[in-house]
């Protein structure tokens, strides 16, 4: 009987779909494990490879206009390493200025507590576990916390020095790269297509963000000298720095300006900073920004956020600095290389994936 088999076939179908998806998520997560293990040089690695990508016009500029390759590539390299320590300075100099200026305010601190236990007590609410607890944490306690923080400089060094050792060995490569991609490219035309994809939109993606960046830490930065809140110039830096963290990164460079209006001026100061931060943040980077990046990272908003989280916990702090590129990497290489993965892009892409024209049949 003809059913009888075509079901046998299907169940058989049916059975080898399972677990070929099955073994997928298997060394899916064996390979997550195994990065999560590496995290400590997977994560500096893949940041310098993304700072070489954003700086690689430069290269093919001073290229183009006749300077030899190994000039080119370190001019590249001076460039990337003077940001980044640029970049590790200014942390530094934030959260050095938040320990310094928060035991100032402990007066403003304590008498704001004492209003909020009195306020509390009028409303017959319980305030001892509150008491407690705020008692805790207050600005000494606070900026000791920082300062250990920053006292951990042994990891951070070692962060560093991995990122600027590999940064070394990308720019020695650098001259000859394009012949590398030209020659991948011939021998298998997806993955070269995917690969110069995936540079162009991580390239795109820092330029942008970059840019947009700059934008709202320079009208933060106005709004808190204006408003008369400390160090309006540092949380200015310090929202700039937060701005590479995708979604989240608003949310930790407003809570220090935040806190010292607080301590400043009241709730009514801290208000106007949240607010001030919020229309920033939601007019730049939630209208204007998306409009005019288009299809920059081509990842949908709920990815983007999963990303963040996956690659946090795979590759700690660094992981949320490079999370939307991670995954821009993974795309090119599982998704875009495989015409049967066109499902999986419809689903995390913003645009659908560029379909080949077929043939049209030769006259006989």
């Amino acid at each position: 009987m003809p059913f009888v088999g075509t079901a046998i076939s299907e169940a058989q179908h049916g059975q080898s779909r399972y677990v070929t998806v099955m073994l997928g998520l298997a060394a899916t997560l064996g390979t997550l494990l195994l990065m999560h293990q590496f995290s400590g040089i997977l994560g500096p690695v893949f940041l310098a490879l993304n700072l070489v990508i954003a700086a690689y016009p430069i290269h093919s500029w001073l290229r183009s206009k006749g300077t030899p390759g190994w000039v080119s590539a370190s001019v590249m390299l001076l460039a990337v390493v003077v940001l980044l320590l640029a970049a590790v300075v200014g942390l530094a100099w934030a959260i050095s200025a938040m320990v310094t200026e928060l035991p100032k305010h402990s007066a403003q601190y304590f008498d704001l507590y004492n209003q909020a236990i009195a306020l509390l007590n009028h409303y017959g609410i319980n305030t001892v576990g509150f008491s407690d607890i705020m008692q805790q944490i207050n600005p000494s306690s606070l900026a000791n916390l920082l300062l250990t923080a920053m006292s951990s400089a042994y990891s951070i060094i070692a962060v560093v020095v991995t990122i600027l050792a590999t940064l070394v060995f990308l720019a020695m490569d650098t001259p000859g790269m394009r012949a590398r991609i030209k020659k991948s490219s011939a021998d298998y035309p997806p993955l070269g297509k995917a690969m110069i994809d995936f540079t162009g939109h991580v390239r795109r993606y820092w330029v942008t963000t970059t840019i947009f960046g700059a934008i709202v830490a320079a009208l933060n930065g106005a709004a808190l000298f204006i408003m008369g809140v400390p160090l309006a110039a540092v949380w200015a830096l310090f929202a700039f720095l937060t701005n590479y963290i995708p979604n989240i990164g608003f949310v930790i460079g407003l809570i220090p300006p935040v806190l010292l209006a607080l301590l400043v001026g009241g709730w009514q100061l801290a208000v106007a900073v949240v607010v001030v931060y919020a229309v920033s943040n939601f007019v730049i980077q939630g209208i204007i920004q998306p409009r005019i990046v288009g299809e920059t990272v081509g990842i949908v908003p709920t990815v983007s956020f999963a990303s963040l989280l996956l690659w946090g916990a795979v590759l700690g702090p660094l992981g949320t600095l490079v999370a939307l590129p991670m995954t821009l990497l993974f795309k090119a290489m599982f998704i875009d290389t495989d015409p049967k993965a066109d499902w999986a892009h419809a689903l995390i892409a913003t645009a659908s994936p560029p379909r080949k024209a077929k043939r049209k049949p030769s006259p006989a």
